[in-house]
């Protein structure tokens, strides 16, 4: 791994250096610039908040190409009966604030610390960031947020507090714009997105997709 100067915003070219398990840098900051130089690069910050910032970059990588979604009938049928409301952007600190805070099944803690929630919403205020909000009876139950980096959507985190609603909202995404975006970026593999179509990528290919439009 290279270690990050933190008075120069650089990293080591994600296609020549491959790093530990996707792992191909340490240190530095979370400053706004250093994020967004990152993720045009297709690396991503993902460590514990007491931990040493980690930045990645895996191959294989795990996107959804937006007309491969899939949607079960059963969640055809949610859709349909417009169980939640489905927002965008209209309160993204409190969509990335609960990404931090609720519990998620088979997982201790959060990776989300304060330092890298204030950048996303520096990153949201800039237009760059952006949320999706899912809610039952004017109460927001589930949500999403991300960052677009040229035509490619970079999940960041979801949660969900009642069943269904993350998904609801990330179908719901992909839908309204499957013609905005070529690609979305999951980073890592879940069943839960695996469930909806995404799948694995070389580096290479991902890479050659985020920097056709930059």
């Amino acid at each position: 791994m290279v270690k990050l100067n933190k008075n120069e915003i650089s990293f080591p070219d994600p296609l020549q250096y491959d790093g530990h398990e996707g792992i191909i840098a340490f240190g530095g900051d979370l400053s706004v610039e250093r994020i967004w130089f990152a993720y045009q690069h297709g690396i991503f910050p993902w460590f514990n908040p007491d931990e040493e910032i980690l930045w990645w970059c895996p191959d294989p990588r795990f996107v959804l190409f937006p007309e491969e979604l899939k949607v079960s009938k059963s969640m055809q049928k949610i859709l349909d009966r417009k169980t939640f409301t489905i927002t965008e952007n209209q309160n993204f600190e409190e969509v990335i604030y609960n990404c931090g805070t609720v519990g998620r099944k088979g997982q201790d803690g959060t990776w989300l610390s304060q330092d890298l929630m204030n950048a996303f919403i520096k990153l949201y205020h800039y237009g760059l960031a952006k949320s999706v909000e899912v809610w039952l009876e004017n109460q927001l139950v589930g949500g999403l947020y991300g960052l677009q980096v040229g035509n490619v959507f970079c999940g960041e985190s979801m949660f969900s507090k009642v069943s269904n609603a993350s998904k609801a909202g990330f179908i719901h995404f992909v839908q309204n714009h499957i013609n905005d975006f070529s690609l979305i970026d999951c980073q890592s593999h879940t069943e839960h997105l695996e469930s909806l179509g995404a799948k694995m990528i070389s580096k290479k290919d991902f890479l050659n997709i985020l920097h056709q439009d930059l």
